[in-house]
């Protein structure tokens, strides 16, 4: 959500998995010596739900089947994954997960691990899975689940966290992630976009465009009108381009998707990370965006969120 405008995410395919045992050996991760430092949404994480435990070093694991570093949520689905593995320790069993309780911890670890800083659209989906609209109101477009806030330089930001129902029909069709190779950068984007809206205040009518966009694409998702959706979707490139927050590289493989694609636009913060296309063709979709350098994954569109895998 950007100037008070809602936004819509979809769980993907791509997972990342956290395994946790207690340690004899001290604190480790995927074998290592566990550094603070280097991983700060785990430390965050810890800090609210280890606090109690007496101590008890833990050796912890990490699989991760996303990009890294490519504004896919990685960080969120660490936070939401590390909550659910300290529950199932302590005896909550697969189907008891508490997941806003989950999303909540989560978020409050991303904005730690963040300098105070996070929306919780990233938490909510990778917990709640399925498809997530966070706006600054209620809406009636969408299922309301529960409130969000945070202090954030010292005012008080609020979020309010919808799910949208997804017919069955969406199952036709994939999504295909490209990626850039390089990483969004988030902050400076951020600065763009306020320094923009700073100097030219007129184009704050189409952050309004973004949102007017973004409900209509809720309304499409909800209909299975996937047609609409990558109406949406393109017309929401189209602005994001206007205001500067694409890239040569972004554009590239969002040209290089529409072809066999419904729609494509970037995704994240912008200037590199990642971009999505619907389609109906996913590997010839994949394979167009490969061809201009980018790399793929392909998945459902809302995908299952943080769950229990005992082997």
């Amino acid at each position: 959500m950007v100037y008070g405008q809602p936004a819509v995410a979809v769980a993907i395919d791509g997972r990342v998995r956290v395994s946790i045992e207690k340690s004899d050996t001290g604190w480790l991760i995927d074998g290592m010596k566990f550094d603070k430092g280097k991983h700060p949404h785990m430390d965050a994480m810890l800090k609210k739900m280890w606090t109690d435990s007496g101590g008890q070093p833990l050796s912890i694991g990490v699989e991760s089947e996303l990009f890294g570093a490519a504004g896919l949520g990685s960080s969120a689905a660490i936070c939401s994954a590390v909550a659910a593995s300290l529950l199932n320790m302590r005896g909550t069993s697969a189907d008891e997960l508490p997941l806003s309780g989950i999303a909540t911890t989560a978020h409050l670890a991303e904005a730690e691990a963040q300098g105070g800083r996070a929306s919780p659209i990233d938490t909510s989906t990778a917990t709640l899975g399925g498809a997530i609209l966070v706006s600054d109101k209620k809406e009636s477009t969408a299922e309301w689940m529960y409130t969000r806030d945070l202090r954030i330089d010292g005012v008080r930001r609020t979020w309010e966290v919808h799910r949208i129902t997804l017919p069955e029909s969406l199952s036709e069709a994939s999504l295909v992630i490209g990626f850039s190779g390089r990483p969004g950068p988030t902050a400076q984007m951020v600065a763009k976009v306020a320094n923009l809206l700073a100097t030219h205040p007129e184009r704050m009518e189409d952050i309004e465009r973004i949102g007017n966009v973004t409900r209509a694409g809720v309304t499409a998702l909800s209909l299975g009108n996937l047609q609409a959706v990558g109406i949406a979707m393109n017309e929401c490139h189209r602005l994001l381009q206007s205001i500067g927050v694409s890239d040569v590289d972004l554009d590239r493989m969002v040209e290089a998707a529409l072809p066999t694609s419904l729609g494509a636009k970037l995704t994240g913060a912008g200037g590199g990370g990642c971009m999505i296309a619907l389609t109906m063709e996913p590997r010839r979709t994949a394979e167009a965006i490969e061809m201009v350098g980018g790399r793929t994954m392909v998945s459902q569109l809302g995908a299952p969120g943080v769950r229990i895998e005992n082997d």
